[in-house]
């Protein structure tokens, strides 16, 4: 057996182990990226930690403690309160809304991951307080940033688009640039009316929520940092407390209100009253610490990651005591899954088993079953590691078949390739899924985790033979 086909079988290997048992997949990753890269690959160790994703780790890190932050002082609460009465009270509005907003900071340049890195604790606070699917609200997030994320302007489409012309292959940027959004966006409208979306559509603003109260969450128990050392510590209960103080001294405690009587608008109004009142000057500062995250890592382009720890160090040493826990709410679980495939997929690439898959798909002599197969390489590898990278790789691959007028649409292919390359971030091994993941606070992770790994699996399956039918053969 090979040394590409022995890596290939560990990885299988480590998706079974992890399923059959409760141990973390990401130390059973770092064990097989060990004894594949020294036993069978020949590497030592600073080879194998060079595949170590240091970037995506600080970003998990530091995202999850600013915004651990922004839960313990009710910030999130606040801003959810705000967005509500700012769609009128339709619930179910606010996955659009999110959608949305994704797509346009990607499309105007914003990096995927720092766009679903600032929307997805936001968007999953929604969902815990207002009874929407947390699956289909991440997903919704993701899939925004990734329908916005090919315009001629943003950072797969500059990347695309330079590739292509290098090889000198005819391209459409819109028709890329379309093709994504719409393929995005017809996804996000069927998960829209699988998880709920009519039901949401008859909904108002509950009560429970004019009252500044959470309401029922979607099949879930109340948790934060379900993996953490502390479920629902002082700091949470103090944080809490000085909320409703704060509030109470204003004179706008929503939970003052009365019955709506049945009437959504009344609810909505009084709502949003008490969240422009009951706002602390904490959770001021939170709001102008987050929105200089997205001035400094959209416009600035620095590191998310080191920006995200700047502000919440800040925001600490305002309120040590009541954020005394929120190192602890850091998901230092889901971070070591996600830190650890990556590791084990660096590895693989470092002995070119990556390359390798590529080169034996293309040395086939069907073109419409190469450009089929070159599609699932990207989708699967871009499940597990970055969409750029697959896509700077596989299109060079493509050029000779692409050129030989096999019947194969460069532009039809190319766009094919776009989407099947980033659609599949939506797995909890990709950046987007694992900022997704590391941002769900209120709901069990576990479950969480294993809905994002079988949507991931259906996404990446069914994906590819889609684009190719729309894009390739038709």
């Amino acid at each position: 057996m090979s040394t590409h086909l022995i890596a290939i079988c560990v990885l299988a290997l480590m998706f079974v182990i992890a399923t059959a048992l409760p141990i973390n997949m990401g130390v059973i990753a770092f064990v097989g990226a060990f004894l594949v890269g020294t036993l069978v690959a020949g590497l030592q160790a600073k080879g194998i930690m060079a595949g170590f994703p240091a970037e995506l780790f600080l970003t998990l890190v530091g995202i999850t403690f600013l915004f651990a932050q922004a839960q313990n002082n009710g910030t999130i609460d606040w801003l959810v309160r705000l967005a509500v009465r700012a769609v009128g009270g339709r619930i179910a509005a606010i996955p659009w809304v999110m959608f949305a907003i994704t797509a346009l900071l990607t499309a105007v340049g914003a990096v995927s991951p720092a766009a679903v890195a600032i929307i997805a604790p936001i968007a999953l606070g929604f969902a815990a307080k207002y009874n929407i699917n947390p699956l289909m609200m991440g997903l919704m997030v993701i899939h925004g940033a990734q329908g916005g994320g090919f315009s001629p302007i943003s950072i797969y489409g500059g990347i695309t688009n330079k590739v292509v012309n290098e090889a000198g292959l005819p391209i459409s940027e819109l028709t890329t640039a379309f093709v994504s959004l719409g393929v995005n966006f017809a996804v996000s409208l069927l998960l829209f009316f699988v998880f709920g979306g009519m039901k949401l559509m008859r909904q108002q603003v509950p009560n429970a929520a004019s009252r500044g109260t959470p309401g029922p969450l979607y099949g879930t128990t109340v948790a934060f940092a379900a993996q953490g050392p502390q479920i629902y510590g002082d700091a949470e209960s103090e944080a809490a407390s000085e909320e409703r103080l704060t509030r109470e001294r204003s004179g706008a405690a929503v939970g003052a209100i009365g019955p709506a009587g049945g009437a959504g608008a009344g609810a909505l109004g009084t709502a949003g009253a008490g969240a422009n009142d009951g706002a602390t000057f904490q959770q001021i500062v939170t709001v102008i610490g987050l929105l200089a995250l997205a001035v400094l890592t959209l416009l600035y382009k620095l590191d998310i990651g080191f920006v995200a720890i700047s502000i919440g160090l800040l925001i600490s040493l305002m309120s040590p005591q009541v954020q005394k826990r929120a190192i602890g709410q850091v998901s230092w679980p889901e971070i070591m899954l996600i830190v650890g495939v990556s590791t084990y997929v660096g590895v693989m690439q470092k002995m070119g088993t990556i390359t390798w898959v590529g080169d034996s798909v293309a040395s086939l002599t069907s073109p419409m079953m190469v450009a089929l197969l070159l599609l699932f390489v990207g989708a699967i590898v871009s499940a597990f590691a970055s969409s750029t990278a697959v896509l700077g790789s596989l299109i060079p691959l493509a050029v000779p078949f692409l050129q030989n007028g096999t019947g194969v649409d460069p532009i039809g292919f190319i766009a094919a390739m776009a989407v099947a390359s980033t659609i599949v971030d939506v797995s909890p091994f990709s950046t987007n899924g694992a900022l997704v993941l590391a941002s769900a606070q209120h709901i069990d992770r576990d479950v969480f985790l294993r809905q994002l790994m079988i949507y991931g699996g259906i996404v990446t399956l069914v994906a590819p033979v889609v684009v190719w039918m729309l894009f390739v053969v038709l």
